[in-house]
């Protein structure tokens, strides 16, 4: 495919001193040029499919898994809703996943040609929204308090102040670069924030190992007081009422 060439035709103009000036003498010819089309455009098309039609199919795709995403805590909210309690289910997921759904909306409004992206994030931003109230209703005193607070800093403080620093104070291209790498960022940590219910855990298995390895290594047992020794802590005690008792029949 990458030898096919365009046909242009072109008009050359001749100019002969034996014809007639005010007659000029054209030749009609063709010249062969470089398509100007990538050659998966040009097979899309040739096949009857344009290029653009298959990044909606995709973008449509992507945003129904995107979806089924945001949907999939769902059977955890309906237990929660059912039992009236969070029982050990931890809240930093959800709040992780709200922070990155602001974000992504932000980059699909600033980006051109991006609005599939912020309308699928504005779904999950509204889901998330709801299960962090159910959440915020059924958690204990101390778990509805921490979520209360992390949810104010991190899901109204911080993306507010850092969607506004990016909208004044940048602008273009680097507006969107900023955007793309907040999200790319907080994707990240929402993925790996379900890892939190274990985190703590862990660590306390590794501090505990660590000190069991020091206990090991520097563990010396305590030497045994001999017989002797103790049989002298006793005479030593009991020699004071003996000689009580020496001296008092000496007196008599």
């Amino acid at each position: 495919m990458r030898h096919l060439e365009q046909i242009r035709p072109t008009f050359i103009e001749i100019s002969d001193s034996s014809s007639n000036p005010e007659q000029p003498i054209y030749i009609y010819s063709f010249t062969l040029t470089k398509p100007r089309w990538r050659n998966s455009e040009l097979l899309l098309i040739m096949g009857g499919v344009s290029l653009e039609s298959v990044i909606i199919f995709f973008g449509l795709l992507g945003n129904i898994m995107s979806g089924l995403l945001y949907l999939s805590p769902a059977d955890v909210f309906w237990r929660i809703l059912k039992r009236k309690s969070t029982e050990e289910f931890e809240s930093i997921p959800y709040v992780s996943k709200l922070l990155n759904a602001y974000f992504w909306v932000y980059y699909g409004l600033i980006k051109p040609k991006s609005l599939l992206v912020a309308t699928i994030n504005i779904f999950g931003g509204v889901v998330e929204v709801i299960f962090l109230t159910i959440f915020l209703l059924y958690a204990p005193p101390r778990m509805k308090t921490r979520t209360a607070i992390l949810v104010a800093v991190l899901d109204v403080g911080f993306p507010a102040a850092a969607i506004l620093l990016t909208q004044f104070l940048l602008h273009g291209e680097k507006r969107i670069d900023v955007a793309g790498l907040f999200c790319v960022i907080f994707s990240m940590i929402a993925y790996a924030s379900p890892l939190s219910a274990m985190i703590p855990n862990g660590t306390g298995f590794l501090l505990g190992t660590a000190q069991l390895i020091l206990y090991g290594i520097y563990w010396k047992p305590k030497s045994q007081t001999p017989k002797q020794d103790v049989e002298d802590e006793e005479d030593q005690k009991r020699q004071p009422l003996i000689n009580d008792s020496s001296n008092l029949n000496q007196k008599n």
